[in-house]
């Protein structure tokens, strides 16, 4: 079982221990002999009756100042470092659009984060994660969790049209601060994917990622999708061509910067999967703490031995080993 010493500045006091011995050889005799005969009889005994007495309060000294630093008896445990990672993901209308290819098979852009995002949770089962939607408004769909399992059916359930259409980047940002900035984790980072730009709420992207900043929070943003490829789903759902999607790939860029993060640019299946790759290796620190967790303490099996001696002590010098005067 291993031990632990609590306040091992006590120790210090052992330093003294032969200092003490020093002073106490530097005393001299009170009182004079006309004669050493006698003395020469008993000065063996003396000698060592002396030595006896000194070693038994030496030995109570150091009991008490090994009690005073308070051993204990435990264990040692790992614990690794958990990070808290909110995942804010854009569910507008455009994330409708399928122009994602999988095993030669087109899918909504929101799909192939599906599984991308499923596939970043796995990896990181040591973490706090939570998962906020957004569209013209933030919600909350998952709060911080270490129930994956949990995460990942709410990941599912999310749809395109459960929030009305539009693109609050800051406002979703700034909602998933709420959610970090009480935490107490040793890295608090956001992943930010989305394929448009800002054009609701009432928190500007880069005022959000400024508050990101002061609060210690990196934000990391992805641009998911194909600048401009947004004309498909206008002519599937409204039979009719809308205009190109704009994508804000500067304002993302910035974000990512204010907060000493990166930006990723997805427009394809494996560079979606690059870039949350390469967030899990930039986030993914294997710190591994030891903590001592103390079982019991030990200085009452130090202090009453010292209790002990120290009467012996006592009751020696004032009967067996007395000294001459």
């Amino acid at each position: 079982m291993p031990l632990m010493v609590s306040n091992p500045c006590w120790l210090l006091l052992l330093g003294f221990v032969p200092l003490t011995l020093r002073l106490r050889g530097l005393r001299t005799a009170a009182v004079r002999y006309p004669t050493l005969a006698t003395l020469r009889a008993v000065a063996p005994n003396s000698v060592r009756h002396r030595c006896t007495i000194i070693g038994l309060r030496v030995a109570a000294l150091v009991l008490v100042v090994l009690a005073l630093a308070r051993p204990q008896a435990g264990r040692w445990i790992d614990e690794l470092r958990r990070d808290d990672v909110m995942l804010v993901v854009d569910v507008s209308r455009s994330m409708l659009d399928d122009d994602v290819t999988i095993d030669e098979r087109r899918v909504t852009r929101l799909d192939a984060v599906k599984l991308v995002v499923k596939e970043f949770v796995g990896a990181r089962p040591e973490d706090r994660i939570g998962l906020m939607l957004f569209a013209a408004r933030p919600y909350t769909q998952c709060p911080l969790t270490l129930d994956h399992s949990w995460l990942v059916e709410n990941l599912e359930r999310a749809r395109v049209g459960m929030i009305e259409h539009g693109t609050a980047i800051g406002s979703a940002v700034a909602a998933a601060l709420r959610h970090l900035r009480t935490s107490a984790a040793g890295s608090k980072f956001i992943i930010v994917l989305t394929d448009g730009s800002n054009n609701a709420g009432r928190i500007t992207p880069l005022a959000a990622a400024e508050a990101a900043a002061a609060l210690g929070v990196k934000v990391y943003t992805i641009g998911a999708g194909t600048p401009g490829a947004g004309p498909s789903f206008g002519q599937r759902i409204f039979g009719r061509v809308i205009p190109e999607l704009e994508f804000d790939e500067e304002t993302l860029q910035k974000m990512a910067a204010a907060t000493g993060a990166r930006y990723f640019r997805a427009t394809d299946m494996p560079s979606l999967h690059a870039g949350f790759a390469e967030i899990d290796r930039y986030e993914k620190r294997s710190l591994v703490t030891r903590k001592f967790i103390a079982g019991r303490e030990l200085y009452p099996w130090l202090l009453w031995p010292a209790l002990g001696v120290l009467l012996l002590e006592i009751g020696l010098a004032e009967t067996v080993l007395r000294k001459l005067p």
